[in-house]
């Protein structure tokens, strides 16, 4: 089965602190042993190359918000080991799945936005989990299907407050 990445830069603000250095840590330097010192960015660097050494080819460097865009192209299996192997050198905040009530709540209206403008599997949203996983979406491996969630989620950007 094969996935196709999802745009998810509109999806992201509802996940809350995505951003490396987001969080406890100072968000200019960080220490990995020793006296080396370094920046937010570094660290996401660090992060994003012992992922994609750990099975996820396509996970990109974060951008320079650093933020990770990054939709599901590798089965949940290959994420998590990934993520596993890498935690030490995760910024906080980074990959971040847990939302506060008003990201909740505006997650809820997001996914009845898409269910509304075609894409009627889309779940509603669990605390805890990705918004939007394709394998959780059926409609999403059909032929045109990421076509047709693609739209929608273009469509529902403003619903939520995504359009900054």
């Amino acid at each position: 089965m094969t996935r196709t990445l999802i745009p998810l830069a509109a999806v992201l603000a509802l996940l809350g602190p995505v951003a490396a250095g987001c969080g406890s840590e100072p968000s200019t330097t960080a220490t990995t042993g020793g006296d080396q010192q370094l920046s937010a960015r570094d660290k996401g660097v660090k992060f994003a190359e012992c992922i994609r050494a750990h099975g996820v080819g396509d996970f990109p460097d974060p951008n320079a918000d650093n933020d990770f865009e990054y939709g599901v192209s590798v089965t949940p299996a290959v994420f998590t080991k990934a993520v596993t192997a890498c935690k030490d050198l995760q910024p906080a905040g980074a990959l971040s799945t847990k939302r506060s009530r008003a990201q909740q709540a505006a997650g809820l209206k997001f996914a009845e936005c898409i269910r509304d403008n075609g894409v009627k599997d889309f779940p509603d949203p669990v605390d805890g989990e990705p918004l939007v996983n394709t394998y959780r979406i059926p409609s999403s491996n059909r032929p045109g299907g990421m076509t047709i969630l693609n739209a929608a989620m273009q469509a529902c950007r403003g619903v939520a407050g995504l359009d900054g």
